[in-house]
């Protein structure tokens, strides 16, 4: 596998946050990058490098943006703008590694929200359903 390319705090600051601020406008505003939960967003942020005995626990570039796009859509890193967040990360997190969603807004937007209300003891299977997703709707660049 080709080496992945990681998001880091600053790029969700500066990509991430600023595309949701001005792309991605809906009924309630983004506050402040700076009332963010920073232990919160790190952990969602460090989510994909995981190891166990030396393992990647999420050995393949969809299951990195599969666990990513997860955890900051459930682990609510910001008060408010999480899934707007959480799309427009991982859309970068792809761009950088070669890839892009070929997919339309309304589709991503319910498959982001269904996430979001899906049951946290589903974890596993959630995960399963949004790495065959990114796989079918994604392109290499």
């Amino acid at each position: 596998m080709k080496k992945v390319v990681y998001l880091t705090i600053k790029e969700i600051e500066f990509s991430a946050y600023e595309l949701a601020v001005q792309l991605l406008t809906g009924s309630e505003p983004i506050p402040p990058f700076s009332t963010r939960y920073p232990e919160v967003l790190e952990r969602c942020v460090y989510s994909p490098q995981q190891t166990f005995d030396k393992k990647d626990m999420y050995p393949t570039l969809y299951k990195k943006a599969s666990i990513l796009f997860y955890t900051l859509i459930k682990n609510h890193p910001f008060k408010n703008g999480n899934k707007r967040i959480a799309l427009t990360s991982l859309i970068l997190f792809l761009e950088k590694n070669g890839y892009t969603i070929t997919i339309d807004s309304v589709r991503i937007y319910r498959f982001t929200l269904w996430i979001a209300e899906s049951d946290a003891s589903l974890k596993s299977s959630v995960l399963e359903i949004i790495e065959e997703f990114i796989k079918k709707y994604s392109t290499k660049l």
